[in-house]
């Protein structure tokens, strides 16, 4: 798969007021995806994934591991990875200043390596985000690790198993001292762990590949290192963020939608607001049914790290709060700098009011079609929803960051009827 660049000055024009209405497929998990392939560094033989979605953060990662000797076969959504003659241990910062999941080599490659030289990454605005917890569980298992010229090196002949406690709860680095801990000598336990499906997700990858994990989807995880992994065959978790942004779509546009290849079970306290607002939502084993009510009801919410309220769904509720019935709070506990998309929806209209970590929004009758500019992935779908609602057309910029994370938004949004096109340079 090329890394894709076409799209870094396209545009997305949309014609509001058309209720969504239909059935698409949910892709596969862009989160869970991405340390997943990572995983495969772990390994002398290949290893497949299926439902691999096609991103621009799942390009840049393969393009990474093809540059260190790794093969990659991809067709279609089936990605295959054979590690097997890995030459280079170093990630560059050329190919990792668009995407803060590039630093979940440096676990692998320590691991499986002896040595890692990774780029401090880059990603999205939205705040501090520090490695410094990958840096501390990768020095308790005994590696040797700096941070030099813009790069963390570690290097170890082979970590041992350590308890390790982080100082806060991360997802990333909860995935990547899991991955590392799998060869390591002994038994590793991290303590104050990630919750989170994708860290449930890559644990069943790494059990496959003959890793032994108990307690992942906890927040205590243990792992008992083995000599070595061998290949498997994963499928990818469907993505819930994509899941809930497509609910968020439909029920501004007051439209009925159904959502298949997805799982409810990773979106209860989305779900819960929905309902909240006065969605009918309907779930069955893979497939979501919502219908939207004439007007929703505006609803209140504080991001937390799962099975609280996801800050990737943050911006989506906003914009759902800023055509919604009353008024509403919305607390982020997460990033410190994730209130960026609000400048732009109020240049739609928006009645916002910033005041530190807090939103307070209070629902007009109708938002107005403007040029808006995508800051970061999830401000962008929180721009793509205002503008399904808007009277008139929005122009969203910089939907690049869309493609980082939506595989085929304007497509899937088309289906259901939405009026949308991509405009090239």
């Amino acid at each position: 798969m090329p890394l894709p660049d076409q799209g870094k000055m396209d545009k997305l024009l949309i014609e509001g007021g058309s209720p969504l209405a239909g059935e698409i497929t949910i892709s596969g998990a862009k989160n869970a995806a991405l340390p997943i392939l990572c995983a495969a560094l772990l390994c002398t033989e290949p290893v497949t994934f299926a439902n691999v979605p096609q991103l621009k953060d799942v390009a840049t990662l393969l393009a990474l591991l093809m540059r260190m000797g790794v093969k990659v076969e991809h067709e279609g959504d089936i990605v295959t990875i054979d590690a097997g003659q890995l030459s280079d241990s170093v990630a560059p910062y050329e190919m990792v200043k668009t995407m803060r999941a590039s630093i979940l080599v440096l676990g692998p490659l320590t691991a499986r390596y002896g040595e890692a030289s990774v780029s401090l990454p880059g990603g999205c605005a939205i705040g501090a985000r520090p490695v410094d917890q990958h840096i501390k569980g990768l020095q308790a298992m005994g590696a040797n690790v700096d941070v030099e010229h813009g790069y963390i090196r570690a290097s170890a002949s082979r970590l041992k198993g350590a308890r390790i406690v982080t100082d806060m709860v991360t997802v990333t680095g909860t995935e990547n001292l899991m991955m590392a801990a799998c060869l390591a000598d002994g038994e590793t336990i991290i303590e104050n762990a990630a919750c989170e499906p994708e860290v449930a997700d890559l644990a069943n990858c790494l059990t496959a590949m003959g890793a032994k994990i108990s307690g992942a989807g906890s927040d205590v995880i243990r792992i008992e290192g083995v000599s070595r992994l061998h290949g498997a065959r994963h499928r990818i978790m469907p993505d819930r963020i994509e899941t809930g942004t497509y609910l968020c779509a439909a029920a501004v546009t007051g439209g009925q939608v159904r959502l298949t290849g997805t799982q409810a079970s990773s979106l209860d306290a989305v779900i819960a607001k929905l309902i909240e607002a006065g969605c009918a939502v309907r779930c069955e084993s893979d497939n979501i049914h919502l219908t939207a009510p004439r007007r929703l009801t505006a609803v209140s919410l504080r991001t937390a790290p799962y099975p609280a309220f996801p800050t990737d769904m943050q911006a989506q509720f906003m914009a759902l709060d800023c055509v919604a019935d009353g008024a509403a709070t919305i607390r982020e506990t997460i990033f410190e700098n994730r209130f960026m998309h609000a400048i732009e929806l109020q240049r739609l209209g928006a009645d916002i009011h910033i005041d530190g970590n807090m939103a307070m929004v209070r629902g007009v009758e109708r938002l107005q079609g403007a040029t808006v500019m995508a800051t970061d992935l999830r401000a962008s779908a929180s721009l793509v929803i205002a503008g399904l609602v808007a009277e008139g057309e929005t122009m969203i910029e910089r939907i690049y960051h869309l493609d980082r994370g939506y595989e085929h938004l304007d497509e899937k949004l088309a289906a259901l009827g939405a009026k949308v096109q991509r405009v090239k340079p």
